[in-house]
This record gives structure tokens, C-alpha cells and sequence, in this order.
């Protein structure tokens, strides 16, 4: 089980949002790649990149960072935020991103995802950010009738490589995982399953190791900042 630490990306910086709230922002770093290097660093294996002000316009706005980020760190990075068009997919997977993530454009355009999956075999994931079990879309602001289960189970069989699950009442709340949603994701679908949003504490991992083994990963963002989990102990305890 893989420890994604999040870098979430607006104004240029290292922020963690409350809820998903773009107004309820905490900045934690003013130097993304600085923070990236910190967690290659400590032993981390993968990057949780999200382009904040992206998936609010649409279209990619901390391209200049993002390149940094991937040229100067070793590890693979998964990229999501204002991904939009299959043109951009084929630019960002071009320099050096392993895996990219769909959001609203999977609702919106499940053919695009589709087609990225087949060009692009193991790179492409879907983001699902939920709320009541309603998928969000659009930067967590607007609401869609489609629920979180009937989506993820639309893309069995296309190649997608990972769902990553976001709770966003839960995100930064510092509450707890959702496990009951998570469980269910993994008992309805096949694809593998990244859980997202409210892990606080080593033994938040631990019951999600222990009551969603099959999960691919987890990302973790404000504990990792606030210190409320230490990177070699998630790992030790992730593996």
C-alpha cells in the first residue's frame, strides 16, 4: 500500500484546503519543489500533485512549477486539476508525468477517458470527489446527479489505472477517513482504489490497512504538514 503525500498547488504555492473551500486555505509551503524534494526525501515513493487554480479555470495554471517539479525530483508523480482536453494529456505525459487525473472531464467526457486510456495504457486515473455520495465536479463547487459508485463502475474494463476517492467532507478536517465509502467502492468496482481525504493519524492507516486492504494507496495531506503522522512510521506501517 503506496503513501501519496499531496501537493496541492495555488497561487504558486504549497497549500491544504478545508472541505475542499478555496477561501479556507492554509499555506505550508511557499516553495512546492522544496517541499517535493522534503518528501523524496523522507522515503516517499510516489507524488499527489493538484492543480488548485486548474481545476477552477478549467485549464492548467501552475504549468511552470509542475515542470520543475517533475524535473527535479526521481520519483513518479500523478498530476490532476483543470486536465481538461486530450491535448493537454498528451503534452503533460510527454514531459514526464506518470499518471494523470481525470475529474469533471469524466463525467462530462467519459469517451475522452476512453481514448487516453488506450493511448495511454496505466497512466490515466479518475478522481472522484464525493459529497453524500454525490459526485462533485468542477473544483468540488458544483454538484452532479451521478452517484459515486455508478461512475466508478461506468470505467470497469477501459484501462483506467487507479480511482482516487476523495470524501471532501472529510478533506482537511483532520476527522477521519471514510471508511464505510471506501469499503464499498472496493466491494463494487475491480479497478484499484487510492482513498483520499480526513487520514489525522498513524492509526487512521492502520484501520484502513486493516478494513480496506485492497486499496491501493493513500493520500494524506494536512497530518503529513502538521505533523501529526511521521513519513518513515506511515510507511513502515503502509507496507
Amino acid at each position: 500500500m503506496i503513501l501519496y503525500p499531496a501537493i496541492d498547488l495555488k497561487n504558486g504555492k504549497c497549500v491544504r484546503l478545508i472541505q475542499g473551500k478555496m477561501n479556507k486555505e492554509t499555506v505550508f509551503n511557499h516553495d512546492p519543489l522544496l517541499q517535493a524534494k522534503s518528501f523524496v526525501d523522507q522515503g516517499c515513493e510516489w507524488l499527489h500533485l493538484i492543480d488548485l487554480d486548474g481545476a477552477l479555470s478549467q485549464s492548467l495554471v501552475n504549468q511552470t512549477i509542475i515542470k520543475k517539479i517533475i524535473n527535479n525530483v526521481p520519483i513518479p508523480i500523478q498530476l490532476g486539476g483543470g486536465i481538461r482536453n486530450f491535448k493537454t494529456i498528451e503534452h503533460l505525459i510527454s514531459v514526464g508525468v506518470q499518471r494523470i487525473i481525470l475529474g469533471t472531464i469524466a463525467l462530462s467526457d467519459p469517451q475522452l477517458v476512453k481514448k487516453a486510456c488506450k493511448h495511454f495504457p496505466n497512466k490515466i486515473a479518475i478522481g472522484i470527489d464525493a459529497k453524500n455520495s454525490n459526485v462533485m465536479v468542477e473544483g468540488w463547487v458544483k454538484k452532479s446527479n451521478m452517484s459515486v459508485f455508478d461512475l466508478a463502475k461506468s470505467f470497469e474494463d477501459v484501462g483506467v489505472s487507479a480511482i482516487i476517492y476523495t470524501d471532501i467532507s472529510k478533506d482537511g478536517m483532520m476527522l477521519g477517513p471514510d471508511i464505510n465509502g471506501t469499503k464499498k467502492l472496493l466491494e463494487c468496482i475491480s479497478i484499484p482504489i487510492i482513498a483520499s481525504g480526513g487520514v489525522s493519524s498513524i492509526s487512521d492507516l492502520k484501520k484502513l490497512k486493516k478494513d480496506c486492504s485492497e486499496l491501493n494507496g493513500i493520500v494524506c495531506g494536512r497530518a503529513l504538514y502538521d505533523k501529526k503522522i511521521k513519513i518513515d512510521e506511515a510507511i513502515r506501517v503502509l507496507n
